[in-house]
This record gives structure tokens, sequence and C-alpha cells, in this order.
């Protein structure tokens, strides 16, 4: 090894590598291409600043002046590359490397005059890289050496295109290292394709994974996940903790809901800015925050330091993220817990999802109220305040303290004043608690609230419900009637919950998302006055039920409002219809205009939409010469005034290709009518 990186590793404290440093700091694998496939964790990035070495140092161990870049680190996230950037920068400190970084959502022109000063080891995300070279900013002709770090990530993410470009640009002579942790059929056409002759490393034990992270399934009553979650930071109060949920709007929730307890958390996600996520994991970093909900968009690389505890507020998808997730602590040899929050109904599906991880877990309940207050006197006694000499000042006041109270009291109001300072535990329920069903009847006492949301604000029960169990600290069974107005939402809750929801709510009576909540003051068993209740569906009435028409009936063409058949329909030859709207004049209609005789069409037959919109009767037997046709209703006199031409053919027959009944070609219809 080279001197400067260990003299860097001993700094650091590491008295032994793991195995997969070890692994690639073989030296007879100093020029060869490698895939590497290993638990997320175990030390991948000294790894391979350890295995790039000889290729960009040679025999030397200082680098020259920087110019163009001699090796390339491609990661898929941001915080993952800042901090691939962080470990290759205090590995090869000593070695006078310039480390740079090309992220998306950074200036990219501060990166350009950064790369137009000339870096030794570049560190990016795809889509930037590929932005500077385009561009002819990241000049690719001086490569020794591409690693692309979390390749299985990069491809799910992705951006195949892009490392197949940045691969093609790099020369051909350059070393590539792919680090993975798991070897998917995509990775291996990838290495099939851009390595020669890659030699195959992995430290991936078949037994067991992680064996320095201690996995829990936490048994939770179905309204009491949150409030486990709660239980679970308080008795672990000292340790450092990543709390995982699947979706943006659980992490804020989360951590609104962590804040307002007096937690001090930070969030992570993917609508973040790229500040801000910096500055939430520099505060991590610092010791200003103890907490970070987050996404998945954590569970890949990011090392946070003194991180003992990680817990899934919802179950991860896949095992692939269970084992990624859990990867944030237990890292380098530290040990860590992995707690998986498990109601009822997600049971079963955690099982599943342990043994196909194959891992182990200890099926346990969360912290008690009693073992949280336990743990602080625990903590209390054991503080190294205890050990240190008091100062003039602290001997005095502590001998004023003792003249006015009795050292019993003074210890109570010691033990109480710390208390003050924690989050209250929650009381839980037990793990196997199930929701009753409600009756209405034994519902007892009722208030009635308004929330400012209703109809018009796509208000619905379905998602109004959990939010007042959530947000207002309430059980199902404990929420009544839900009745969703114009612009509010009334809700009916029990008597012996108005309290706990109006101290969940506070003084603003804001329940969340800006919904503010109204009591009002009218009977309790009884809807606020002035309110509409409950609309009832309707009875089913069977004079509405459509009656199937028999054979010979006309059938009516859907959406149409078609007249009553007449009982005796006057049969006239040679019909002659309007323009726009069909009108059958009578014989006995006088205006001047010769009228022809014909026979009289039949009462009965199918009925056929003509262009007007109109339906027409088909005789139920032919008839010689021209054949009659049924008038539909009468038009008022104003529709009869329109101009009237003659009919030159009777109705088509279905199918058939012909003159519609206006004499002419129908145009060619564009889809259905």
């Amino acid at each position: 090894m080279i001197a400067p990186l260990s003299d860097a590793l001993a700094e650091r404290g590491y008295d032994t590598l793991t195995p997969v440093q070890q692994a690639v700091a073989d030296p007879d694998l100093a020029t060869s291409d490698l895939l590497v496939s290993a638990q997320t964790g175990s030390g991948k990035t000294v790894g391979f600043g350890l295995a790039i070495a000889p290729t960009i140092l040679g025999e030397a161990v200082h680098f020259g002046p920087a110019a163009a870049p001699l090796a390339l680190v491609i990661a898929p996230t941001r915080e993952l590359a800042f901090q691939v950037m962080r470990e290759l920068g205090w590995l090869y400190a000593k070695t006078g490397a310039r480390v740079t970084s090309c992220v998306g959502g950074m200036d990219a022109r501060e990166e350009r005059r950064a790369l137009d000063r000339g870096a030794h080891i570049v560190v990016g995300t795809p889509g930037r890289l590929r932005d500077h070279i385009e561009r002819g900013s990241l000049d690719m002709s001086g490569l020794r050496a591409v690693v692309l770090d979390e390749a299985d990530e990069m491809l799910d993410l992705g951006f195949r295109e892009d490392l197949e470009f940045m691969l093609g640009q790099a020369p051909e002579d350059r070393r590539t290292l792919l680090f993975s942790a798991t070897v998917s059929p995509g990775i291996a056409k990838l290495a099939g394709q851009y390595q020669r002759d890659a030699r195959r490393i992995s430290t991936i034990g078949s037994a067991e994974q992680h064996a320095d992270i201690t996995y829990q399934a936490v048994r939770v009553a179905a309204s009491d996940s949150e409030h486990a979650i709660f239980n679970l930071l308080r008795f672990r109060d000292d340790e450092s903790a990543i709390v995982f949920a699947n979706t943006r709007a659980a992490v804020s929730h989360l951590t609104a809901r962590l804040a307002n307890r007096g937690f001090a958390v930070v969030s992570l996600s993917g609508e973040l800015s790229q500040s801000e996520r910096t500055h939430a994991l520099q505060a991590m970093r610092d010791g200003r925050a103890r907490i970070c909900v987050a996404t998945d968009v954590a569970a890949r690389g990011i090392d946070l330091p003194n991180l003992n505890l990680v817990i899934h507020a919802d179950l991860p998808t896949n095992t692939e993220s269970l084992l990624h997730r859990s990867g944030r602590t237990g890292r380098a040899g530290r040990k860590g817990i992995s707690a998986l929050i498990v109601p009822p109904k997600a049971a079963k599906k955690t099982e599943r999802l342990l043994q196909w991880a194959k891992i182990k877990a200890e099926w346990c309940v969360a912290p008690s109220a009693e073992d949280i207050f336990r743990r602080d006197e625990e903590r209390l006694l054991a503080d190294p305040a205890w050990d240190q000499p008091a100062t003039e000042a602290q001997a005095a006041f502590a001998a004023r303290l003792l003249a006015r109270h009795s050292a019993e009291a003074i210890a109570a109001a010691y033990l109480r004043l710390y208390h003050s300072r924690q989050s209250a535990p929650e009381e839980l329920l037990p793990p196997d608690t199930k929701s009753a069903p409600r009756d209405h009847a034994d519902f007892g006492p009722r208030r009635w609230f308004a929330l400012s949301v209703g109809r018009d604000d796509q208000a619905e029960a379905r998602w109004i419900l959990p939010l007042l169990c959530r947000a207002g600290n309430l059980d199902r069974s404990a929420i009544g009637a839900i009745r969703v107005q114009a612009s509010e939402t009334l809700v009916e809750i029990a008597e012996r919950s108005v309290g706990v929801f109006l101290a969940a709510l506070g003084p603003d009576r804001v329940l969340e998302r800006g919904i503010t909540v109204r009591q009002f003051d009218e009977a309790p068993d009884q809807p606020p006055a002035g309110h509409a209740p409950k609309r009832e569906r309707a009875p089913f009435r069977e004079e509405r039920k459509e009656r199937k028409p028999k054979f010979g009936e006309s059938k009516p063409w859907p959406g149409k409002n078609v007249a009553p058949r007449r009982e005796e329909p006057t049969a006239v030859g040679g019909a002659e219809r309007e323009h726009a709207s069909t009108t059958v004049r009578k014989p006995n209609e006088s205006d001047g205009k010769p009228v022809r005789e014909g026979k009289a069409a039949p009462a009965k037959g199918k009925m056929y939409k003509t262009q007007g919109g109109k339906d027409w009767a088909k005789p139920a037997s032919k008839a010689k010469g021209k054949t009659a046709k049924t008038p539909p209703a009468e038009r008022d006199a104003s529709e009869r005034s329109a101009p009237v031409r003659h009919a030159k053919a009777g109705p088509r027959k279905p199918g058939k290709k012909g003159p519609n009944r206006d004499g002419g070609h129908k145009p060619p219809h564009r889809g259905k009518r």
C-alpha cells in the first residue's frame, strides 16, 4: 500500500481493513478491471480509493500539477457523490490530490471553472458529468480509471444511456471498476460490454446479512404506529436515528409531529432543494439534529456518524430497500438496530420480507411509558456531570438550596425538570388490540365540530377520518358521523375524547394542512342547526325500472328523447323533409304545395336514426314502389317554417352504402356517433 494512504488510514483509526477493502487492494489485481459486489456499509468507498491508487499514482507517492482528470467516479445521487468526495479527500490528502465534484443542482459555472483549473479525481452524478463532457468542460482523454459506485442503483434510476455514453468516451486502455450491492443481468451486460476480462469479487456472505445489525419487528396496535415511533426515539434519547417513510407526504407529516414534540429533527426527500438536503445532512453530522426523517433517497450510501437506530415507519417495498435502509447503521464494525413497525395487518408481509432477505428478526413490543421513565433515571445516574467538581458559585448555590429545601425535594424537582424538557411518552395499547365495530347506539354523548374544508375543496370522508385519527390524536371509535357539506365538513366526536382532540389542535385550532376546526355550541346529540342532514339514497322504485322493449317495438337511442309512438300514424307517400329537422306534411295541409299520395306504412317496425337526429320506423313487410315513412312528432310552427326539400330515397338498410334521406351522400364519420 502507498505510504501516504496507509498514514491517512492510521490517523482515521483503521486498524484492520474490511473484507472488501482487503480484496480490492490485492497487488495482484492492480491492473485488472473489477466487478465487485459487497453489502452496503462495508467500506466500498475507501476500497475503490485504495484500488485505483496504483493506477493513477503509479510509482510516485505525490501527484503532479493538476490538469486533465486521471480518475472519474460516478455515483447515483448527490448526497452519495459528496460523501465519496469527502472520503477520497481525506484518503488522498497527503498525496496532494485535487478532488472536484460535478453534481446536479449545483452551480455549473463554478464546476466548469474548477475543471479548467485542473483536477486529479472528479466525482459526480451521471447527468451533470455528461453535460460537462458534451460542452467540452470535462476532458476524458487522460483518464486512467473509471469507477461506477452503486451501479445497480444507477441502472434502476434510468442512467444506462448516460453511463454508456461516458464509458464510450473514456480511453479504451482505462481500468473500469463496477461496485454494486447485487449483480443483476443489467450489471452483467454492462460489465461484459465495457470491461476487459474483469475479475469477479464478492464479499456477501450467504448465511447472514449485516452481522452488526440487530433486526427488531416491533408489534403495535393499528392506531399506535406513530406512538410506537415516539417511544422508540424517547427510549434511545441519547442516540442518533433515521426514520424511513415511503412517500414525501409521510415524511412531511412525521417531521411535523416530531418537531411538535420537541425532537431535534430534519427531513430528507426528493422535493427538497440541494442546499436544503445538504444542510439537513450537515445538521445531523454536527449534532444540531438527532433524528432524520427520509424517503429512500437517503437509503443509498449515506453515512451519518454515530447513527445507531433505523426505524421503518412504512415497510420497505422489497428486500433490497430493506437492506439498504438498514445499512445506514452498523457501518464499519459499529453496532446498530433496525426496527420495523408492524401493525397487525402487516404481520404476514413482514414475515415474508424477512424470509426473502434471509434475516432473523426479534419480535418484540415498543417500550412502554414505564420503560422510558426507568431508562431516564438510568441516564441521569450515569451522567458524567456527577463526577465533575463544583465551582465556588455552584457550591454557594447548592448551600442555599439545601438551606431552603431538603435533599429529597431537590432531587425530585431536578427529576421533574428533566422530564419537562423531554417529550412525554405514549401509553400504548396491547399489540393484538383490534378496533371493535362501532355501534351508534352505544356511542354515548357527542359533540359536533366543523372543519374548514368541504365538497368544494374535494373533501372526502375516506381521508378526513385518518386525518382526524392522526393529527387529532383520536381513535376511530371516538369518531361518529362525517358529513361533507359544500364549504365545510361536520364531524361528530364522542364527548369523552373532546378534551384530547382540543389539546392536539392547540390554541389556533389548526388540524393539519391549514384546516381549522370550529366547535358548535348546540345540543351535543343533534346535528348543528342550519346544516342539511346527510342525504339518504332514494329508494328504488319499480316504476322507474327500464322495461325491455318487446319484439317489434321501437327502441330509443341512448341519450335521445324519442316522441311516443302514435296509435294510428298517418301514411304519406313521398314524404317531404326539412334540411335540419324532419317534418312530414299531412295531405290536408293546403299551402299550395303538391303532396304525393302513397301506401300507408305499418305501425310497427324497427327504429333507425337519421341525420337530423330523429327516428323512423322500418316497415315490417316490403311494399311495392316507394315505402311510406312513419312521421315523427309534430314540430312547432317555427320549425315548420324552415325550407323543405323532397326526399329522393327511403331509409337505407344498415350496412349498405348509398344516398342518405336528403338525397346526398354523408361525409365519412370519424369514429362513433
